[in-house]
């Protein structure tokens, strides 16, 4: 089941599980690098956005959606890709992208081991993964 993300503005830190960066699996550090790297534009989130409302779309439509150029929008579908956020399938001439469900969930149990609420505190912004 694909996790859900609730965002809060708080004024008090949520400590990070384990808070010793030694703790924090190396390749958890990475993908979580890649993560944000992707979710860290603009365009990007507003493809994530058409891409969970119309569930698959060409990379032609997401340009005419989104107005910006084939290969601009080929570029933001390779950096979600890479995040682990969306995945294609190849049609003729066209690749089709959609949302990878468990891109997010994967991350999430590598970051919080079993027990471990999974919650994060980014600046005055908490994230509380619920995958339930």
């Amino acid at each position: 089941m694909s996790p859900e993300v609730e965002l809060s503005r708080a004024n008090r830190p949520v400590p990070f599980p384990d808070a010793g960066a030694g703790n924090i699996p190396d390749r958890a550090v990475r993908d979580l690098s890649e993560l944000f790297r992707g979710l860290g534009d603009r365009s990007r989130l507003h493809i994530l956005c058409l891409l969970a409302r119309h569930g698959e779309l060409n990379v032609s439509r997401i340009g005419e959606e989104v107005g910006q150029s084939q290969p601009a929008v080929s570029h933001h579908l390779n950096q979600l890709k890479k995040a682990g956020l969306v995945e294609y399938r190849r049609d003729g001439k066209f690749n089709y992208y959609r949302l990878l469900p468990d891109g997010l969930a994967g991350l999430v149990a590598t970051l919080f081991p079993v027990g471990a609420e999974p919650r994060l505190s980014l600046g005055s912004v908490d994230v509380v993964f619920r995958t339930g």
